[in-house]
């Protein structure tokens, strides 16, 4: 870990887990968060589940069910808030980019998430969103798939963690560092890559062009 990243900001690092696409476990503040749950092998219990969007390989109802119990609260995008109704959660909140809530001193926001080159993956009419989580004074963003889009120059954030893939979200390993820079992180965790879209040879790019700028962790798959 670079000396320059502060012991909080580390140790939230340290507690997100990658299971492939978009899908992280993160044990922190006591609390123990899935985002996107996907490929998640035993079973395991939420305190709080956020689903980007709908897309199969974030919003995957099998793997949902082995990590709700019913005092889990789900956060959505409105498009699966009813099915996501089904898991016999204590609580499910619809929400859309601009949404704002405290859950158990964890401050949550949704934030846009679209595509703009190829709109046709990730139109923002959808209301698509990432999340910005602020995790014991540490602020934490998963983007979700998205392009860079101008609003992330708005975006301040500690911990980074978004897609490396140009096929149905970044146009380039460079756009992707370059959203690095607008958001200010410290450090960026690439996600999203692997499967169908991005490679080992984009992260090795992605922490080059970092290089100096941000600390680059890559995640073991888990």
């Amino acid at each position: 870990m670079n000396t320059g990243v502060s012991k909080n900001i580390e140790a939230v690092a340290e507690s997100i887990q990658w299971f492939g696409q978009a899908s992280v476990k993160i044990f922190n503040c006591g609390k123990i968060i899935y985002i996107d749950p996907f490929q998640i092998k035993g079973n395991d219990h939420a305190d709080l589940i956020l689903i980007t969007h709908s897309h199969f390989d974030h919003f995957s109802p099998d793997d949902i069910r082995k990590v709700v119990t019913p005092q889990t609260h789900i956060f959505c995008t409105a498009d699966v808030a009813t099915q996501a109704g089904q898991f016999g959660a204590a609580k499910v909140v619809a929400v859309q980019p601009g949404f704002m809530d405290e859950w158990h001193g964890i401050e949550i926001k949704a934030v846009p998430m679209y595509n703009v080159i190829k709109s046709d993956k990730h139109p923002k009419e959808k209301k698509w969103v990432g999340y910005l989580l602020n995790l014991c004074h540490v602020w934490l963003y998963h983007t979700g798939d998205t392009e860079r889009i101008p609003e992330m120059k708005s975006i301040k954030t500690d911990i980074i963690m978004l897609p490396l893939g140009q096929t149905y979200t970044m146009n380039s390993v460079n756009d992707a560092a370059e959203t690095v820079l607008d958001t200010g992180a410290s450090v960026a965790i690439p996600i999203h890559y692997g499967m169908y879209e991005g490679s080992v040879n984009d992260v090795e790019k992605f922490r080059e062009l970092l290089k100096g700028k941000a600390e680059v962790i890559v995640l073991p798959k888990s």
